[in-house]
């Protein structure tokens, strides 16, 4: 499958919250007013594919000067900071149809693209236990159990150092 990446427009909206609600448990998943104002302050680390024109997936990550993702960062968006070492993702989702299709390793490679256009240090997110070994595959190293309590999960903190 050929796949176009373009970074997030409003007018996706519908589209990337109908894949975040398939993606993702009710308590773990954005509210649409959340997603708004991240395709808003972070135009260029969130990243859309496409299939066709169809949307398939998404990956999106605030710039931040924390190492591992703090919880605020789910509820509260501020515009990305160009001096910022890290980039946290927030959210990598891919429509049911499209699973296990390559899609998600595609967007963390564009995110990591970026990353190191931006001089970014690494790119950190939280995972849950079996998505682990999906992370490890994709250059990330397991930090241990994140002090993440979103969603009442147990989380665990994945980093993605930039080589240069």
């Amino acid at each position: 499958m050929k796949l176009h990446f373009s970074k997030a427009q409003l007018n996706d909206l519908d589209t990337i919250m109908t894949i975040e609600t398939t993606g993702f448990t009710p308590q773990e998943a954005a509210t649409r007013t959340c997603m708004a104002s991240r395709i808003t302050n972070y135009p260029d680390t969130f990243i859309v594919a496409r299939a066709g024109g169809t949307i398939v997936g998404y990956v999106v990550g605030p710039a931040t000067d924390q190492p591992t993702i703090t919880d605020d960062l789910f509820s509260t968006s501020q515009p990305n900071r160009p001096d910022d070492p890290y980039i946290a993702v927030l959210s990598l989702a891919v429509s049911p149809r499209h699973r296990h299709q390559n899609v998600g390793s595609q967007l963390l490679e564009q995110l990591t693209q970026i990353a190191r256009t931006q001089n970014r240090q690494a790119i950190t997110l939280t995972c849950l236990q079996r998505l682990i070994p999906f992370y490890e595959h994709q250059g990330f190293q397991n930090e241990g159990r994140a002090a993440s309590t979103h969603a009442g999960e147990v989380w665990y903190n994945m980093v993605k150092k930039m080589l240069y």
